[in-house]
C-alpha cells in the first residue's frame, strides 16, 4: 500500500540534508587543512592578492563528495516516487511495472550541469569573498600573516585542524563577519551593542564584550580573533545547512517530476490524467508565498505561479528566484487518474 507522500520526503529530508551538509562542509575542512599559510604569506607580502587566493586551491575537484551525494538524492527521490505508485494493471489485466531510470541521458544531463553550476557558483563565492578580505587587509596595512589568518582560520589547539577563517563562506557572509570584526575592535558603545544583536554570534563571549562596553574600551584583538572566528564558524554551519536544504529540495523536486514523466513517456500514464498540488511543510517557518500556494493545483505540465510573479514548476525550481528556493520545504503531491488512463487503453484497443 502506497504511504503517505509527505512521511516519503520527510524521510529523504532526514536523510539527504544530512549527507549533502557533511560533504559541503568537509570539503571546506579539507580546503583549508591542505592550504600552506608559509605560501601564501609569502605571496601577500609581494602584494600578490591573486596568487595567494590560488595558493588555497579552491578547486571544484575539492566538492566531488557534494556531487555525489546530490546524484544519491536525486536517485532515492525518483525511485522512491516510482515505488510508490500503486499497482495497477493495464487493460489485459497485466500488471503496470513503474519503474525509474536514474541512467537516462537526459537525467545524466541534468545532474552534470546542474552540479557544475553549484559547485562554480560555490568556488566564484568563496574566490569574492576571500579577495576582497585580502585587499582589505592589506590596504589597511594589516600585518600579512594576521590577514591570512583571518581568511584561512587558524589552528586548534584542541582539534589541531583550522578553525574560523572565511573559507566556504559567501560574500555576504563574509562582510558580516568583516562587520563584526570592526564592531569588536571599535571600544564604540553602539558597535558593540551591535554586535551583541547577531544572531549566530557564541554568546560564551557576550560578558566579555558587555565588560568592554561598560569600560568603553576595545576588545584586545587576540580576543576578537577568537570571537570572530567562532561568529565566522556559526556561519558556515548556517551556509552547510542552507546548502543542504535548497539541494535536497531541488533534487528530489526534480528527480520525482522525471519520475512521473518516466512514466508517460513509457505510455503507462497519460499525462491529462495527472495534477500537480503544492503541499507546504504547514509550520510557522513555511514562507508567505509558499502558505498562499498550499492546496494550489495544475496539470503535469503547467507551472505554479506564486504571489511574487515567480514561476515554479516544483518546489525546489533550481529556474526559481533564490528567494523562493533557499530552504523551502515543500513538496508535490501527484494525483494521477488511473482509471481514465485504463479506460482510454481499453477504448483504443
Amino acid at each position: 500500500m502506497p504511504r503517505p507522500t509527505r512521511d516519503l520526503i520527510a524521510e529523504l529530508l532526514a536523510t539527504y540534508d544530512e549527507r549533502l551538509r557533511t560533504a559541503f562542509l568537509s570539503a571546506i575542512d579539507d580546503i583549508r587543512n591542505a592550504i600552506v599559510l608559509r605560501v601564501v604569506v609569502e605571496r601577500l607580502e609581494r602584494g600578490d592578492v591573486t596568487g595567494a587566493i590560488e595558493a588555497m586551491h579552491l578547486d571544484p575537484d575539492a566538492f566531488a563528495r557534494l556531487e555525489l551525494a546530490i546524484a544519491e538524492a536525486y536517485n532515492a527521490g525518483g525511485s522512491s516516487t516510482v515505488e510508490n505508485l500503486p499497482r495497477i494493471t493495464d487493460p489485459e489485466g497485466d500488471r503496470v511495472v513503474f519503474r525509474f531510470g536514474a541512467r537516462n541521458a537526459e537525467a545524466e544531463a541534468w545532474l552534470r550541469e546542474h552540479s557544475s553550476t553549484l559547485v562554480t557558483r560555490i568556488v566564484e563565492d568563496q574566490r569574492e569573498a576571500i579577495r576582497t578580505a585580502l585587499t582589505e587587509g592589506l590596504a589597511e596595512g594589516r600585518n600579512p600573516r594576521s590577514t591570512a589568518l583571518d581568511v584561512v582560520g587558524r589552528i586548534s589547539r584542541t582539534t589541531n585542524r583550522r578553525e574560523g577563517g572565511i573559507i566556504g563562506l559567501t560574500a555576504f557572509q563574509e562582510r558580516a563577519v568583516a562587520r563584526a570584526r570592526q564592531e569588536l575592535l571599535s571600544g564604540d558603545r553602539a558597535l558593540l551593542h551591535a554586535y551583541l544583536e547577531r544572531g549566530r554570534r557564541d554568546r560564551r563571549f557576550d560578558r566579555t564584550v558587555a565588560a568592554a562596553i561598560r569600560e568603553g574600551k576595545p576588545i584586545p584583538r587576540e580576543m576578537v580573533d577568537r570571537i570572530t572566528g567562532r561568529y565566522a564558524d556559526r556561519l558556515l554551519e548556517l551556509r552547510g545547512e542552507m546548502l543542504a536544504r535548497t539541494e535536497t529540495m531541488t533534487a528530489l523536486g526534480k528527480s520525482r517530476d522525471d519520475a512521473i514523466r518516466q512514466q508517460i513517456i513509457a505510455g503507462k500514464v497519460d499525462a491529462q490524467d495527472v495534477t500537480k498540488v503544492w503541499r507546504s511543510a504547514g509550520d510557522g517557518r513555511v514562507r508567505h508565498t509558499h502558505r498562499i500556494l498550499n492546496g494550489k493545483s495544475t496539470p503535469m505540465d503547467g507551472l505554479f505561479q506564486s504571489p511574487s510573479g515567480a514561476m515554479l514548476r516544483y518546489p525546489g525550481d533550481p529556474n526559481a528566484p533564490g528567494a523562493e528556493i533557499v530552504g523551502c520545504r515543500c513538496w508535490l503531491e501527484y494525483k494521477i487518474d488511473y482509471f481514465a488512463s485504463v479506460v482510454r487503453r481499453q477504448r483504443a484497443a
